[in-house]
């Protein structure tokens, strides 16, 4: 299996992601790869850890998803990868829940989000957007 990390979709996801999806709420699995130091195109801030670049990001997404119906379920730090092998590791796991994908793809083309992801840039060397479904609910006792 080959890893790609990256900052933006490609013109074949953007495709997917302008499709309806699934019914009912999408979690996002991001997996964050952070760069050594922040990469404004102006420049700025170069003292800055692509962590805090991406920190100052976090902050202003955090509210979009509220304003488009979703949450933060869960963010942490990669500590050690218990099964499997990759080549390169992520630095941190962040859950994001949407109501569906429309409010995902509202949110992430919203004149908001686009001036918020200057620091996502800036402070990622790349990432994986995993979307899911909650398939086990029923078992897990309608945890969604």
């Amino acid at each position: 299996m080959d890893v790609e990390n990256r900052l933006y979709p490609d013109a074949e996801q953007i495709a997917v992601l302008q499709q309806p999806g699934p019914d009912g709420p999408i979690v996002m699995v991001n997996l964050l790869k952070f760069r050594a130091r922040a990469q404004y195109k102006d420049g700025r801030d170069a003292h800055l850890s692509g962590r805090d670049a991406y920190l100052r990001y976090s902050v202003l997404v955090a509210e979009l998803l509220k304003q488009h119906g979703g949450r933060v379920v869960y963010a942490g730090d990669v500590t050690g990868l218990a099964i499997g092998q990759v080549a390169s590791m992520w630095d941190e796991i962040a859950l994001a829940e949407y109501p569906n994908r429309a409010a995902l793809l509202a949110m992430s083309t919203s004149a908001e989000w686009i001036a918020a992801s200057e620091h996502r840039s800036a402070g990622l060397e790349g990432q994986l957007n995993i979307e899911t479904v909650p398939a086990m609910a029923a078992i897990l006792g309608g945890a969604r």
